[in-house]
């Protein structure tokens, strides 16, 4: 072999190992991606499990929501989450007013149809990945600073829209057009099922603690979240007002009129209480014609301005019922506060010592000639 013939053989074998060595190297960076993106995924699948547990394991629709709105956010390091629910008649929003302890306050949006939930996803039911547009500011309560890259999860069950989970981020290249989607369509699923159950137990919450004829809680509801709230006034140090209303000269209206008017005029006059009180506020049938009322966080004066403005509404009203003349009707209300200073009292003691001065203030206002307030002292 000449020299020259020598050196061309060991160049050539110096460009093949050269060309060996850069494959090797892509190899191990493709394979070091690919370690990397299966790390992720199993980081992914178990922050997903994790979080699957939770919404499974919620005590209640409250409980389901706060998982949603924090823990997620939370667990996956994201900069908004909102949830927007469609409640055409206001239901999920009243159970959610009973449950308010611990709420978020912000990222829960109501509709009241779920036709905008239509035209959004095009009827196709498929999360949505995305640049923050205009379009997408509904689902949202404000718009937050920074986000550009929105996942759209669209919540049906049965068929049809009951909402939409809302995730967003700053970084834009977290949720791409074409991504995979089948970790957030797996979540979409769950969650639209655990709405739909937590709401079902919700509802059967509802019918052994509501009052079928006035359609407001009744007593067994009343005595429950009385003792609740009485434990947390003597912990926070906040006001508790109970207010007790009875249906003046119902028994001769009932006589004179039938049952059917009478049941009439108990309806539409816890329509008219409930229209006066806040969302954290209680009513409740006690029995009979008479009604009892919870207002947290109320000072006495207040609690006295509630009752005077519910006894003025209900006198100025004439009730909607099936009968020849117009029925009127006026009503009786007394009124005590949380005896707070009693320090050693059991909170049932003291329930019960409230609710006492409550009913003894109203046997006064009738004694006085009814259609009136009266309160017992403030302690």
């Amino acid at each position: 072999m000449t020299e020259a013939s020598s050196g061309s053989s060991r160049s050539g074998e110096r460009l093949s190992l050269a060309v060996l060595q850069a494959e090797n190297q892509r190899l191990r960076t493709r394979l070091e991606a690919m370690l990397n993106e299966a790390r992720l995924n199993q980081e992914k699948m178990r922050r997903f499990d994790q979080l699957e547990r939770k919404v499974i394991g919620a005590a209640s629709l409250a409980e389901l929501i706060r998982t949603l709105l924090q823990d997620y956010k939370t667990l996956f390091e994201l900069d908004t989450v909102s949830l927007v629910l469609v409640d055409p008649q206001y239901e999920v929003a009243q159970i959610l007013a009973s449950q308010a302890a611990g709420m978020p306050e912000d990222g829960l949006i109501f509709l009241d149809s779920d036709q905008p939930l239509q035209t959004l996803y095009a009827h196709a039911g498929r999360p949505i990945l995305t640049p923050y547009g205009q379009a997408h500011a509904f689902l949202f309560e404000t718009e937050v600073p920074g986000v550009v890259s929105l996942a759209l999860l669209p919540l049906v069950h049965h068929g049809r829209f009951i909402g939409s989970l809302n995730l967003g981020s700053k970084d834009r290249q977290r949720f791409l057009s074409g991504s995979s989607t089948d970790f957030l369509e797996r979540l979409a699923a769950l969650v639209a099922v655990c709405l739909d159950s937590a709401l079902a137990t919700e509802r059967l919450k509802l019918a052994g603690l509501t009052d079928a004829l006035t359609g407001v809680h009744n007593r067994r509801y009343f005595e429950s979240r009385c003792l609740e709230e009485v434990v947390a006034a003597r912990r926070s140090g906040a006001p508790l007002v109970c207010m007790f209303l009875d249906v003046d000269h119902f028994k001769k209206l009932n006589d004179t009129l039938g049952h059917q008017a009478g049941d009439e005029v108990l309806g539409y006059v816890a329509r008219l209480i409930k229209a006066q009180l806040r969302g954290s506020d209680v009513v409740a049938r006690y029995g009979g014609e008479e009604f009892v009322v919870l207002l947290p966080a109320t000072p006495l004066q207040a609690g006295l301005d509630t009752a005077e403005r519910i006894r003025r509404i209900v006198a100025a009203q004439s009730v909607p019922a099936k009968t020849q003349e117009a029925i009127r009707v006026t009503v009786s209300l007394g009124v005590s506060m949380l005896d707070t200073t009693a320090a050693a009292e059991e909170p049932s003691a003291l329930v019960a010592d409230m609710v006492s001065r409550a009913d003894k203030a109203l046997y006064e206002a009738k004694a006085a000639g009814r259609n009136r307030v009266m309160s017992t002292p403030e302690v």
